[in-house]
Order: C-alpha cells, then structure tokens, then sequence
C-alpha cells in the first residue's frame, strides 16, 4: 500500500469511528414514541457517509451493511414503524454497528475485511438481506427484422420491474484515455450546474437558467458521444426538469432546487463510478427519476420513441441516438464549435502533476542557482587571500629592492673604499663585451650593473606584476559571473511566477461549494440565511484550495448552526429576519486572507468559561482571571465545544482543533474576533505557495536552522538579565508585550549558548496568534528555499515540516513555529498566573522597582516553595508533580540528575525528590554533588525508588538522604513526608529561587 492510500485510510477509519460513535450513542432514538425527524435525519446522513466513503476507498462489504442500516433510518424518516418491528430492527442495528466496529478494527490492522463475520450477520438476518431473483424471460413467438435478442431481454425486465434504472441505456467500453479527458471537463459543467442551481434559489434570472440548460445538455451530449450512455440518459431527464423551468411551466422552488441538486450529486458519482454496487445505484437512480417524473413527466411520443429503439438493433439504436442529437441542436453545435475555436486553438489542458513536476523542476533550479552563489563566494574569499598574498608579496620585493639594489652602490662604496671590478660579485656581462676592460671604461653612474641580487629583485617585481593583473582579471571575471548569477535568477524567478500563475486558481471555485453548505445547514436548522461572497477573483495554490476547502466548510456551518439566529431571536434583537454570513478574501503581501463573518449573536464567553471548567481545562479560581482572548484559545482545544447537545451541525468551538492544525500545516494562522450580540469574524491566513517561500537562516552552535520569514517581525539583542523565569517559562518584555522567550539551545538539546557582551540574539516571531522571542546565537541571513520533504520514515517529526538544501550541499532543518509554541516540550507546563509574573509585570511595578512607592504600600508575596522531582520515567514524574502541584507546590520537573543539578544550581528549590537509577547521573551521585556545594548543602533529598533494599537504604542515608518512600507511593504518605522536611527546611537559606 502507498503512502498516499495508508494516509486516505487512516483519513476512512478516523471518519468512520467518529460517525459509528454517534450511531452507537443515539440509535436509540428510533425506540421512542415519536422521535423527532431531525434526529432520524441525521442518523441516516451517518450511515449514509459511513456507507459511501466505505465504498469509495475499496471496502464493498462493510458499505453494503452501512446501506442496510441507512436504509432502516431513512424508512422511518417517511414511514412510522410499528411497534412490531422495534424489538428485531433494535438487535439488527446494535448487532449491525456492533459488526460495523469489529470490521473496523480489522481494517486498521490488516486493511482487509473480516469476510466470515459479515456473512454470519448476512446469514443471521435474511429479512435485511434477499436474494435478488433473475429478470423475468418472456418468450417472444416472433423476432421482427433485425430484433436483437439482448434488447428483447432488457425490454422484457424493464417491462416486468417497471424501474426506470432499467429503461436506461447500458455503457459502452470507454477507454482509460477517454475518460480521463472527459471527466475533468465534465466536473466543470457540473460545477457551473451547481453554481446557477443555487443563484436561482434567490434570483430566477433567464439568463441564469439558459446558462444552466446548456452546460447539463452539454454533459448529455458529450456522456452519450464517449459511450456513457447511462449517465447521458440520467442528465437528459435532468435536462428535461430544467427545460421545463426554462419555459416556465414550473418555478424555481426550493423543492425543485433541491432535486437537481441530488441530480448533480448522482451525475458525479456515476461519472466517477463511486457507487457501491449495481444495487446501490439502481435503488439510488430509481428514486431520483421519479421523484424527476412528478415535475417532468416523461412525454407519451418519447417513451414510444424509446421502446421503439429498445426493440431494434443496437448498432441502429446507436445511430438513431446519434441522429436525434445531432437534430435536435445542430446550430448549437456550429455555434459552440465556433465559439470555442480560439478557445481550443489557444489553450491546452494539462495535468496538475505535471505543473508539480515542473515546480519541482523550478525549485531545483533555485536550489542550483544558490549553490553557485556560494561557489561565487568561496572565489571571493580566495580573492581576497589572494589579495592578502600579493600585498605581502609586494611589500617583501620593495623591502628587498630598497634593502639590496638601490642602496647596494652606497654600502658598497661605504664599506669597500673605491670600487674595484673584483670587490663586486661576479657580474653577468654581455657577449658581446668580451673583455673585462669593458667595465673599467665606464662608472657606475655612466652604466648600471646588473648581479644575482639585481636578477632576482627584477624576477620577483615582474612576478607581483603578474599576479597584481591575474588578479584584476579575476575580479573582473567575478564581477561578470555575478552578473549572470543575477540574470539567471530573474530568469528563475520569472519561470517561478508563470508556474506558478500556472497552479493558481481563483478561490471563487470553493464559493459554490461554501454556498451549499450555507444552505444545506440553513434548510437543517431553520433559519434564514444570506451568504456574501466577494473577492472570488483571488487566486491562490490549487493545493492550498484544497487544504482549506474543509475548514472554510466548517467555518461557514459553525456561523449558520451556532452564529446565526433564529428569526424571532433576531427580531427580539433588533436586527432583520435572515442573518448574514459574508465571506471575503483578499491579496496582501506573500499572503492571502480569507474572512468569515457572520452578525449573530457572538461568542458566549461565560458558556466557553463553564465548559472549560467542566472539562477540567482550568480551575473556577483560574477561569475568573482569564481574558477573553485566553477564552477563545480555548476554542482550540481538542474536543472543546460549547453545544450542550451533540448535533451533526458541530458547536461553534467543535473541530476548531483541526482547522488550526490544517492552517498551520500551510505555514498559516487563524485569528477570532467576536462581540457579543454582534457577531464574529474568524480571520484565516495562508501563503500563496507552498514549494518556494522565503526563510530567515540562523545559527545555533555548530548547527543552521531556517525559519518561514512571514512570521518573522523584527530581530533584536536582548540582556540576560532581562529574562525572567516565570512558572518554568522565560519572559521578557519587546516594545511593552510580554512575550515568551525559547531558546533554541535548551529547546532542541544543544550546546548551550553564551551571550556575546552581555547579549543574546533574538528573532521576534509571530506563531499561534502570539509573540514570541527565539535566542539563537547568530543570524545568517534570508533567502528564498525550496522546501522538501523529509521522507517516510521522518513523517512523525512534526516540529520539522522540511528541510531545504545548503550551498555545501548539507541539510538546513526549517522549524515550525506555530508547532513549536503548540507542542511544547513534555517538561514544559502551561504558564499559570502565579505572584512572580504579577510581581514582574503589574502595573506599577515600574515605581516598585524605583523605590517611588514606600515599601509599607507593598503587599509582600509569600515565597512560593519549589521542589525538583529528577526521574527517568516520565508517567513518574508528571504523576508525582500533579500531587505536588495539588497541594499548592511550585515544580521543576528533570529527566535525570544531572538535570536535576542544573536545575538547582541555576533557579534552585526546597526540596529535592529524586529516583536512585537514572542515565548521565544516578540519584547517589546527586547528591553527592548536593552535599559538595555549599550553596546546596543544606537542601534536603527525599528519595523515591521502586528498590526497597536495605543496602539502598543504607546507602541513600549514608549519601545524604532526609527521606526514603518506596514505589509505588500514595498521595497521603508522599506529601506528609514532604510536609515534614518542608516544615524544617523551608526557612533556611537556599539558592534564591527564579
């Protein structure tokens, strides 16, 4: 199984156990006297998924029993049951879903189907399951010219079962080739149904239903010419509804919309064939032809014209067909054969994997054109050696030139008296000079002699000169290298816009999409609705689209279920009968933002502070001191919801987990604006593309990291005394916000870093909708990336989403911020309003600080008392800290001692908690290093260790230890142990505690 199947079914099985929970949790309903229809409704909308995403990712078995079961539901949505059938339809369904579970669990863990169980369950239940009998055959005494026997046997069962799936043509063979050119250009007819269905719903526009009859007879025509008969002869009673509406026999009623859109629904799945067997779409097409017949009955001259063809020959039914159609519009053909010519001429369709390929391919190239950049600056450097070199070598060959020719005749003269032939070096003469009287004849100022030292000093000032103009070249070479560096990046660039201008697509085809979930949740709940829509225009990544196609839906369903209204409420308010929903996006920068407003009531802040309570999120003593913003944090929660009921429509709040982990997925960010009584305004932010995006690079000790630049605000230097540890997380103050600092080393395990000159420095960045501050220690630069994945086996590594490619080839880690501030490190606890942060950055503690205030005004804040619980086992740790944190502790969490030890020695504590057996240093060997520290001497060791020996007693006592527990240690004994050590403890002077 691929990648991309495992991932589609880990998707399946997570859809369907939520679905099964609700359908375990409320298919009681069906026992009740008169169960209310919403209910019922929804029961079956369950099933009815349950049974078509089953289908579509290849689990026929566990589709056809969700079919069962979605059929009993929607029986009794138009049918009472009797009290007859409420003890065996009740076992069938708790057996059914019960089996439904089972199957589940055998999908996930051999992605296989448990075959003998379904069919004891099929064996058990007949009455849910009948044997289909064959067609009934009537025999023909006469065959008329030509008469095929097929066609006589398919008249004969549409005769006997009077269906109207049977009256449909059958498929031809359509090639693979085929189809795939067909069915893109048939989903874009279907969707322009779509989009006029539901403009005619407030608007009946001719123009608009004009519109409409020629894309769904342009789908008859073309299913019919490729050989998809069936689907042709499903949009050619479809065709024949909207022509009715078309010459205005019937309007445009919510009933009628209503029904064409199922059309559209089934023409999609018989197009992509996601039917789950014959049965399903031959129960599916029968009910939505007759419901089609009771607005548009089938004409008395059409249904003689199709028994007629039915009893001829198929090759001269196919040509009859084909002569209809030709027929009946052929001006309509020449007009759009005429209208599309330039269309066709100037334009090619292509796949989406191949426009992937290409930016891949784009990326590549930029990843090329930055590692020559780096090749140019390895030149530089040596250039600028080079440089170095010839200064030196310069300098040596005019030391040498003063030193041993120019002064040589003065020395000489100085040293030797008159000059001699024979006092110098021997001379290199000329041929031609022959005898040594040569040099007698003249002084040295009359001719210049020439020995080795003169050679020498020549050669090396001819050398210089050499090397100064190879240099010149190469500078000049470099020059015209970076040049074309720079061209080739334009270059670059502008191939990755027009690949890119390629992938985009206006945000507009999520519109329709959106505006049918506005009204499927409006007809659902009852309400009145209008959806605004602008900025349809904008274009984005069409992987993008995809991604937020799921959380606008969510969005837009919240505003309408939870948001929006009633029409008497809205009365009551003030405000107009139908509410508004407007949705808009925009362009800005390297970012596109997508709004969803709604004017409803707003987000009930004291409802979201209950539910938090309820679910033990917070303490009612903590709940009191949030604010509004840390309440719709809140929202994100997993499983968080304010509905005081479960709905199919989820609570404003439900799902808001997901959307946010979708976003950040992007690279994006979602922020909420609420007010109460007015309504609220959920503000989505998404890159425009995602395979090349620009990253600030830093450096952490030996290693460089990169992050996405859109988040970055602003980089700074930062004191180490302006720090504050703060309920175990650093705190400092940029431009008056508090904002978390994390520094990177302590964070992924690294070296630890030094400030340079008293300074830290420190990239401001904006992630989960709050600042934060990120110590690393240099900043590199920016640039534009190609990201790429990490691979199958380093999926699970969340903090990494990819890595991009270093001029030296090496690997540059990018780090997800929005991940980062998510999911903090195990260690790291959620920040509490304790006294130290009040204390730190109340108001007024600025006149504290200065002493303006007399220190009879302040109140004194009772010295929290901190105890360091050092164990490698992790449910250890977090389980004895929960007590101590009951019972009004402050503590430091370590994973061994030699943590533990850091711990103390920085910020130190009260108490010290320790196991005995821990990697890089055991319990004796803290305290060991406790008891040699004088600053750490006097603070005492309770040990808790499963090993309850003597000798490890003895041991630990001998150590040091003021206490000895046994695992496993119960709450009482633990903290009255603590009790007694803190008591006798807590006022002696330990290491001041951060």
């Amino acid at each position: 199984m691929s990648s991309v199947d495992r991932e589609g079914v880990e998707m399946f099985l997570q859809e369907a156990s939520e679905h099964l929970q609700y359908l375990r949790e409320y298919v009681s309903v069906l026992q009740e006297v008169d169960p209310r229809h919403e209910d019922l409704e929804r029961l079956y909308i369950a099933a009815h998924t349950l049974s078509g995403t089953s289908a579509s990712y290849g689990f026929p078995r566990f589709s056809e029993v969700a079919g069962k079961l979605a059929h009993v539901f929607q029986y009794s949505l138009n049918a009472p049951l009797g009290s007859d059938l409420h003890g065996p339809l009740t076992e069938f369904l708790s057996d059914g879903i019960s089996l439904l579970e089972n199957d589940l669990l055998e999908i996930s863990d051999t992605a296989k189907e448990n075959l003998e169980d379904i069919a004891a369950f099929k064996e058990r239940y007949r009455f849910a399951f009948p044997t289909e009998t064959p067609p009934l055959n009537y025999s023909q005494p006469e065959s008329r010219g030509g008469f095929a026997p097929e066609a006589a046997e398919e008249t004969a069962a549409a005769a006997a079962t009077g269906s109207y799936f049977d009256a449909l043509p059958g498929d031809d063979e359509v090639p693979g080739e085929i189809l795939e050119f067909f069915q893109p250009e048939a989903e874009e007819h279907l969707q322009i149904v779509s989009d006029c269905l539901i403009s005619l719903e407030g608007n009946n526009n001719p123009e608009e239903i004009n519109k409409l009859f020629r894309a769904i007879h342009t789908v008859k025509g073309s299913a019919a010419q490729v050989g998809l008969k069936r689907l042709g002869g499903i949009a050619h009673r479809v065709e024949d509804l909207i022509g009715r509406l078309r010459d205005g026999e019937i309007e445009p009623s919510p009933a009628v919309v209503d029904l064409c859109l199922e059309a559209v629904d089934a023409l999609k799945k018989t197009l992509h064939r996601q039917w789950a067997d014959e049965v399903e779409m031959r129960t599916g097409v029968d009910s939505l032809l007759g419901r089609i017949a009771e607005f548009a009955p089938m004409d008395v001259e059409e249904a003689e014209t199709r028994a007629e063809a039915s009893s001829t020959a198929e090759n001269q039914r196919a040509k009859e067909v084909e002569a209809s159609a030709n027929a009946a519009a052929p001006a309509k053909k020449a007009s759009k054969q005429a209208a599309s010519a330039a269309s066709t001429a100037k334009s090619v369709r292509i796949a989406l994997a191949r426009l992937d390929r290409m930016m891949n391919t784009v990326g590549e190239l930029v990843i090329n054109r930055t590692r020559m950049v780096g090749r140019v600056a390895e030149l530089e450097k040596l250039v600028d050696t080079l440089s170095f070199s010839k200064e030196r070598l310069q300098g040596k060959v005019g030391e040498f030139q003063e030193k041993y020719e120019f002064n040589r005749i003065s020395n000489s003269r100085a040293a030797q008296g008159p000059w001699t032939p024979a006092a110098t070096p021997k001379m290199l003469t000329s041929a031609a000079a022959g005898e040594s009287s040569f040099w007698s004849e003249f002084s040295e100022l009359e001719m210049d002699r020439y020995d080795d030292f003169n050679i020498l000093s020549r050669s090396m000032a001819e050398i210089s000169a050499d090397v100064n103009e190879v240099l010149s070249q190469l500078e000049g070479f470099i020059g015209r290298v970076e040049g074309d560096i720079d061209e080739f990046t334009k270059l670059a660039h502008h191939l990755q816009d027009e690949i890119t201008a390629a992938r985009m697509v206006p945000i507009g085809t999520l519109y329709s999409r959106l505006s049918r979930a506005v009204r499927d949740a409006a007809k659902s709940t009852g309400k009145q609705v209008d959806l605004d829509l602008s900025g349809s225009e904008t274009e984005l990544d069409n992987n993008i689209i995809q991604q937020i196609s799921d959380p606008l839906v969510h969005l837009v369903r919240n505003s309408v279920a939870h948001g929006i209204e009633h029409s008497n409420d809205r009365a009551a308010a003030g405000k107009s009968a139908a509410g508004n929903i407007t949705l808009r996006a925009y362009h800005r920068g390297n970012h596109i933002y997508i709004e969803v407003e709604d004017d409803g009531r707003g987000i009930d802040y004291a409802r979201v502070k209950q539910s938090a309570i309820e679910r033990g999120l917070v303490s009612p003593e903590t709940a009191d001191r949030l604010t509004e913003r840390d309440l719709r944090e809140m929202l994100f929660h997993p499983g968080f919801t304010t509905a005081p009921v479960k709905t199919e429509l989820s609570g404003r709040g439900v799902g808001l987990d997901v959307v946010r982990a979708n976003l950040n997925a992007l690279n994006g960010e979602i922020d909420i604006q609420s007010t109460s009584g007015q309504g609220t305004k959920f503000t989505l932010k998404v890159p425009l593309t995602l395979i090349i995006s620009p990253a600030l690079f830093v450096r952490c000790g030996t290693t460089n990291f990169a992050l996405p630049l859109a988040v970055v605000e602003e980089i700074r230097r930062l004191r180490a005394d302006e720090i504050e540890d703060v309920g175990g997380k650093l705190l400092t103050k940029v431009r008056d916000v508090v904002t978390e600092v994390v520094r990177l080393d302590t964070y992924l395990g690294l070296p630890p870093l030094e400030p340079v000159n008293g300074y830290f420095r420190m990239v401001v960045a904006n992630a989960g909708n709050r600042q934060i501050g990120l110590v690393v220690e240099e900043v590199l630069g920016k640039d534009e990336i190609v990201i790429k994945n990490l691979g199958e086996y380093l999926r699970r590594v969340k903090l990494f989403p990819g890595t991009t490619i270093a001029p030296d080839g090496s690997l540059i880690l990018l780090i997800d911020l929005n991940r980062m501030v998510a999911t903090e490190p195990t260690e790291r606890r959620a920040l509490q309003a304790s006294s130290s942060a009040a204390r730190i950055f109340a108001p007024g503690s600025t006149a504290v600080a200065r002493g303006t205030i007399p220190s009879e005004a302040i109140d004194r804040v009772e010295q929290e008392r901190v105890i360091v619980v050092a164990d490698d086992s992790i449910s250890v740790r977090k389980f004895v800290g929960r007590m101590l944190e009951k019972n009004g502790y402050r503590v430091k969490l370590a994973a061994d001692g030699m943590e533990a030890a850091e711990l103390v020695s920085q910020h130190g504590c009260h108490l010290v908690i320790t196991d005995l057996e821990m990697p890089r240093m055991t319990g004796y060997e803290l305290m060991v290093q406790l008891r040699q520290n004088p600053s750490t001497r006097r603070i005492p060791v309770m040990v808790v260790t499963s090993r309850a020996g003597a000798k490890h007693r003895d041991r630990a006592m001998k150590e040091g230890a003021s206490s000895f527990l046994t695992k496993p240690v119960q709450e009482e004994q633990l903290i009255a142990a603590v009790e007694q050590l803190m008591g006798t403890e807590a006022g002696r002077p330990v290491v001041p505690v951060a």
